[in-house]
C-alpha cells in the first residue's frame, strides 16, 4: 500500500474518532451537572487537538512532496539506490554515513539552497534521525518558499 494511501486510511479513522469524540463531549454538556460538563470541556479538546495534528501533518506532507517533485522535474531527486543495504533492506551504516558527510559539505558551500536541505534532511532519515530529518526538512521547506516567491 503506498503511504499516501495509508495516510488517507488513518485520517479517516481519525475523522470516525473525532466525531465519535465529540458526541461524547455534547452527551457530557446535555447532563447539565457540573462534574460532566467538566469532562466534557476536556473530552471536547481532544477532537481540536486532533484536528490540528491532522491539518499540520498534511500540510507538511504537501510541501514535501512538492519539493521532491520540484527535485525530480530538475533532476535533483536523492538517488541512494546503489549504496550497499543490510538485510533489512536499509542503507548501510558506513555508507549512509559517507553519504550524509557528502550531502553535509554541499550545504556548507550552499546554505541558502533549499536542495541542499533537501537532500541533508533524506540523510538524516536514512541515519534514522527522524527528528533532525523533519526539522531539515521544514528549513528546506522554508527556504523554497523564499526562493519561489522572490523568482
Amino acid at each position: 500500500m503506498k503511504a499516501r494511501n495509508f495516510a488517507l486510511l488513518l485520517t479517516a479513522a481519525l475523522v470516525l474518532y473525532v466525531v465519535l469524540l465529540a458526541g461524547r463531549a455534547i452527551a457530557l454538556f446535555r447532563t447539565g451537572e457540573t462534574v460532566p460538563v467538566i469532562f466534557g470541556i476536556g473530552v471536547s479538546l481532544l477532537p481540536v487537538l486532533g484536528v490540528w495534528i491532522v491539518v499540520t501533518t498534511w500540510r507538511s506532507g504537501v510541501r514535501v512532496q512538492q519539493l521532491a517533485r520540484r527535485l525530480d522535474r530538475e533532476g535533483g531527486l536523492p538517488d541512494v539506490s546503489d549504496l550497499p543495504r543490510r538485510p533489512s533492506g536499509r542503507v548501510d551504516r558506513d555508507a549512509a554515513d559517507a553519504w550524509f558527510d557528502e550531502r553535509r559539505a554541499e550545504l556548507d558551500a550552499d546554505p541558502e539552497n533549499w536542495r541542499h536541505w533537501y537532500r541533508l534532511a533524506h540523510a538524516y532519515d536514512m541515519a534514522g534521525d527522524r527528528r533532525r530529518a523533519r526539522e531539515t526538512m521544514r528549513k528546506a521547506v522554508e527556504l523554497e518558499a523564499a526562493d519561489r516567491s522572490e523568482a
